[in-house]
């Protein structure tokens, strides 16, 4: 009888260091404070919006669009998005970018076109140094709406109600809100990236982490449950 509360008691002491060590591994990271420049590109209409992410707040600095449909010549749409991108950074100060992947159309010319324009975009923030995070639309729609193949204006009421959005500060672009959606899908990304790289996510996984012993070390009623936790 004795032997069997020692176990017990020592088993309890154990979980309890077990608990300690998992609380570590899960307790929230160091309150984010950064900037994140979405973007939408196009080579009619590029869309671009500024999420200020400050811990587990979000809010929308501004969004818009760079116009670029009374422009002809291709070659002056990218100077005109690279130009234009670049004093996008200048004023906001961006921490990262997060910009939407061309989709794989039928269309050859416009995949062509949108890849350049997207790419014109990414050298922009590379001129500054900003780390670039690229997303396929059909996650950041399901980031954003729980729906891979949600419309544009779904999307867009989405952000509108996560984000508190007032009627004036919603646009008639789409593009602008989905170049909002880009940076927001990045923000609940690294959140989840966050709490839980690292982290233990059963008592077996916690084990393999902290117990290194081999089952002949095992010497106390501590280790030797390190050791069962482990098969």
């Amino acid at each position: 009888m004795a032997a069997i509360l020692y176990f017990c008691t020592q088993r309890t002491a154990a979980f309890r260091h077990f608990e300690v060590i998992r609380r570590k591994y899960t307790m929230p990271p160091t309150p984010v404070d950064k900037v994140i420049l979405g973007i939408d590109p196009g080579t009619n209409m590029l869309g671009y919006g500024i999420l200020h992410v400050r811990g587990r707040k979000t809010e929308m600095e501004a969004m818009g669009i760079i116009d670029l449909r009374k422009v002809s010549d291709g070659y002056l749409k990218l100077g005109r998005i690279h130009e234009r991108v670049l004093g996008i950074i200048e004023a906001y100060h961006p921490d990262e970018m997060a910009i939407e992947a061309p989709f794989f159309g039928k269309n050859i010319q416009s995949m062509l076109k949108l890849g350049r324009a997207q790419g014109v975009a990414i050298a922009a923030a590379i001129s500054r140094d900003i780390p670039i995070h690229e997303y396929a639309p059909m996650k950041i729609k399901m980031a954003i709406t729980g729906n891979g193949s949600a419309s544009k204006e779904q999307v867009a009421d989405m952000l509108r109600r996560m984000l508190h959005l007032r009627d004036e500060q919603m646009l008639p672009y789409m593009d602008a809100t989905d170049a909002l959606a880009a940076a927001y899908c990045h923000f609940l990304q690294g959140w989840r990236d966050m709490h839980t790289s690292d982290a233990p996510h059963s008592w077996a996984a916690l084990a393999r982490k902290q117990g290194k012993m081999s089952a002949t070390q095992a010497t106390n009623p501590q280790q030797k449950l390190i050791q069962l936790l482990k098969k």
